[in-house]
């Protein structure tokens, strides 16, 4: 299933009494408690999308090496330590030796994932931000492992792309199951529901202006367990389609702290700057740039590449016998329990092209009150 038709499907909700939903037989999951007084914040981010997929290339400029690390769409957490070991491969490539100080510019979860990568392959790094989590468009994401999220259109998805792709995927899936188990959970398994008011196989409008993209789901396959449908005697929602899935999640402040500490644990240096022009690139120390800048490239490559995409999420209080993602097909709306609280993430039908970072609580509200429907 495309992750566009996937999202276009979930919303908002009130708490019924228990005894409404009879969890008792069979051991039904817990109600979440969705209603509009529990909205404690609402967070705006802006996914970084390229047609052409992330850029991840070499170049010399201003007397320096640079390598271009952004463009990753929806899939920036999901598809980062694959992809920062790519990069990691171009400096290599081009002579970086061991024991040599990079720079790294920006601090979203390509940056941070890029720095440590580079500190674990033996290399000093400095990082430069203008800002630094949670300030960040990466802080803003929903968790959920998808590195087939916006990712790249139909046109550029040659079969050579899809096995780079799919290489970044495995790379950086590895990666992830090193953070489990950790006291500070920055990376979980939680199973979760698809849920749907009409048949799985009925059709779904897009979204407005958005381009199709290509379905990758199945090269990774055997990386995300294989749910099942259930009848309606096996689960507790107001609806007859439901499919249950298990799925990666991260809890993304903790595991921002966790990297963040790492990197400073490592003697990596973190300064605070912002580049308004490609040309300050040639006062910094070092010979050797990432650069991590993500939707910043816009504005300071004049990348005309890329689209912005924005992401709104609501933050309901924490609830935490709940510990279950809900994907809503056909009302765009998805639940996930993280330890920082409950979060209803919905797209808009103008999301796609935006780059408005003003939160608009209505348009959570109606997200929540549509989830509400399920229970």
């Amino acid at each position: 299933m495309k992750r566009r038709h996937l999202l276009a499907a979930c919303g908002g909700a009130v708490a019924l009494p228990a005894r409404a939903l009879d969890f008792a037989s069979p051991p039904f999951p817990t109600a979440m408690r969705v209603s509009t007084d529990r909205i404690v914040d609402i967070t705006v981010g802006i996914r970084p999308f390229r047609a052409q997929g992330p850029r991840i290339e070499a170049e010399k400029r201003f007397g320096k090496t640079l390598i271009h690390h952004y463009g990753h769409g929806g899939s920036g957490w999901s598809l980062s330590w694959g992809s920062a070991q790519r990069a990691l491969a171009l400096l290599q490539a081009g002579g970086a030796n061991a024991g040599e100080r990079i720079a790294v510019i920006g601090c979203g979860a390509i940056g941070l994932t890029t720095a440590r990568t580079l500190q674990q392959a033996g290399y000093k790094v400095r990082l430069y931000a203008k800002d630094r989590p949670p300030l960040v468009h990466s802080s803003a994401a929903t968790g959920l492992w998808t590195p087939d999220s916006r990712v790249v259109t139909n046109e550029h998805a040659s079969e050579a792309w899809i096995a780079g792709w799919e290489a970044m995927a495995r790379a950086s899936f590895k990666v992830h199951q090193g953070y489990l188990g950790l006291p500070s959970g920055p990376v979980e398994w939680h199973d979760g529901y698809l849920v749907a008011d009409e048949d799985f196989n009925a059709p779904l409008a897009g979204h407005v202006g958005e381009p199709d993209y290509p379905d990758l789901a199945d090269r990774i396959a055997d990386l995300r367990p294989q749910g099942k449908a259930l009848a309606s005697g096996e689960h507790p929602f107001r609806t007859s389609h439901v499919r249950r899935f298990t799925q990666l999640v991260f809890n993304i402040p903790a595991y921002q702290r966790l990297l963040l500490e790492d990197f400073a644990r490592d003697r990596g240096e973190l300064v605070q700057h912002e580049f308004r022009s490609p040309r300050e690139f040639a006062q910094l120390r070092e010979k050797r740039i990432v650069n991590c800048t993500g939707d910043g490239a816009r504005a300071l490559l004049g990348e005309t590449s890329m689209t912005p995409v924005r992401g709104q999420t609501a933050h309901l209080v924490p609830q935490t016998e709940v510990n279950y993602a809900l994907i809503y097909r056909g009302q765009n709306v998805v639940a996930l329990p993280r330890r920082d609280g409950l979060l209803i993430a919905a797209m808009g039908e103008h999301d796609f092209g935006n780059d408005d970072l003003r939160p608009d609580r209505g348009h959570s509200e109606d997200a929540v009150r549509r989830l509400a429907r399920l229970f």
